[in-house]
């Protein structure tokens, strides 16, 4: 049996050595990326002085780059380790912010800006791929939940941070924000360096780790239930889309309610998956559920959420009835997103082998990368036509998620479906129960 820093996967959980200083880190970072993402347009405008058209087309241009450059960030994965570049992001991502306010012409800030992309749209690879080099088992579910937990509460509260700079220093404040987040990066990067890997013998292919490395993308290509998992988890990134995206559109142009429940649900939203993201997560993962089963019932959670938009804009009650309906749904797809995301996560790091698990993660991110870049153009189009429509879409395709995954379940590896294995579980449950101590009776004396 295999022991793991602080416990033994019989015993329960695994332990990471290092993992609040991981957490620790993760949540800085949110902290930093909250302090401009609610504000990246403006946030750039005011920090470089360039037009806010300049800025949008720079921006467009640069994560578009960003998103080719994926497949390369998980090749460098497979050859360095996750923590190596996942340091490496940490320091391009804190010198980009430094650079910034100094970058003031054209050609300056689309290099900055380019390289800053670059490390920004490989970063979730990277950090899952960390997640799969440094825990085993459930804890990967843990880090899972925990990882999500803290990037909301870490965005929410860069997001109040900026106010606050702003309400203090006027625009000129952006520029304080920029170093700001430079020095979030550069800290969380020292913590996560704390971290160390796990060493086990991997799981690879029949060619080996060798021979899997030298096949690079051809392994992925050739793993059809991986590839069927990326496909699934399209339909249900779309999904995850909709709330960023559709939401607000729908409120203001099919449901004519004022703009404010936008902020109402985001905060409900962002309120509950800093919450209660990690007990959720835990209590899924102690009753058992295969991680397929508990990703399903959270896209079903998603679909029931996307129903209730339906029935809602078929209804229209008043604006009372409005706000309660629009913050249960929330509720529901907020609950929804607390149980796949974790599951969700954890099967693809553990369905992907150790050797070419940066290629793999890469592609798998590539589903949520192009649901983000399709959901702006396909919702809209659906909305003009009914405002029902676009929930419609994302209830069939959460629907098709659920009995997907169900389907994939036997085709998948076994220790991707099961956080501890069914082996482990099993001998756990057969053990003899705790032998009492008893006293023997005394011998008869000799006659």
């Amino acid at each position: 049996m295999a022991v793991f820093m602080g416990k033994t996967a019989a015993s329960g959980e695994a332990k990471v050595a290092g993992e609040r200083s991981l957490l620790l880190g993760i949540g800085i970072s949110s902290v930093g990326i909250g302090m401009y993402i609610p504000f990246s347009l403006v946030f750039f405008h005011h920090v470089t002085g360039l037009s806010l058209t300049v800025v949008g087309l720079v921006m467009t241009v640069t994560g578009l780059a960003g998103l080719a450059f994926m497949p390369l960030a998980g090749a460098a994965v497979d050859r360095f380790g996750a923590k190596r570049v996942n340091l490496l992001l940490y320091g391009i991502r804190a010198l980009g912010f430094a650079l910034y306010p100094l970058a003031s012409s054209l050609p300056a800030f689309a290099a900055v800006s380019l390289v800053t992309a670059l490390a920004d749209r490989s970063f979730s690879v990277v950090q899952q791929s960390l997640i799969g080099e440094v825990a085993r088992g459930a804890a990967r579910d843990r880090l899972q939940a925990s990882t999500r937990a803290l990037q909301n509460a870490g965005m929410g509260a860069g997001a109040l941070l900026v106010s606050g700079v702003l309400a203090l220093w006027g625009t000129g404040g952006f520029t304080y924000t920029a170093w700001g987040n430079s020095l979030a990066f550069a800290l969380a990067g020292l913590l996560v360096g704390r971290v160390r890997a796990v060493r086990v013998a991997p799981v690879v292919p029949s060619a080996g780790p060798a021979g899997a490395a030298a096949a690079g993308y051809r392994t992925v290509l050739r793993d059809r239930p991986f590839l069927g998992l990326t496909a699934v988890n399209f339909l249900t990134a779309l999904g995850y889309s909709a709330l960023s995206v559709l939401f607000p559109l729908y409120l203001s142009t099919w449901l004519r309610a004022p703009d404010s429940l936008t902020g109402a649900a985001f905060t409900v939203n962002t309120v509950l998956c800093a919450g209660i993201g990690v007990l959720i997560a835990g209590r899924v993962r102690r009753s058992g559920a295969r991680r397929t089963r508990s990703a399903a019932l959270g896209a079903l959670l998603f679909a029931a959420a996307f129903v209730g938009q339906i029935v809602l804009g078929t209804l229209r009650p008043g604006q009372s009835a409005t706000l309660v309906a629009l913050l249960a749904i929330v509720v529901v797809y907020t609950l929804g997103e607390l149980v796949h995301s974790p599951s969700g996560g954890a099967l693809s790091v553990s369905a992907a082998p150790e050797a070419v698990r940066g290629r793999y993660l890469a592609t798998y991110q590539l589903s949520y990368s192009l649901a983000g870049a399709l959901a702006p153009s396909l919702f809209t189009a659906l909305l003009a036509v009914d405002g029902r429509l676009p929930w419609a879409v994302l209830a069939v395709a959460a629907l098709g998620a659920a009995l997907a995954l169900l389907r994939l379940e036997r085709h998948l590896p076994a220790e991707a479906v099961h956080a501890e294995p069914p082996v482990v579980r099993e001998a756990a449950a057969l053990a003899p129960a705790p032998v009492t101590a008893a006293v023997a009776p005394a011998p008869a004396a000799a006659a």
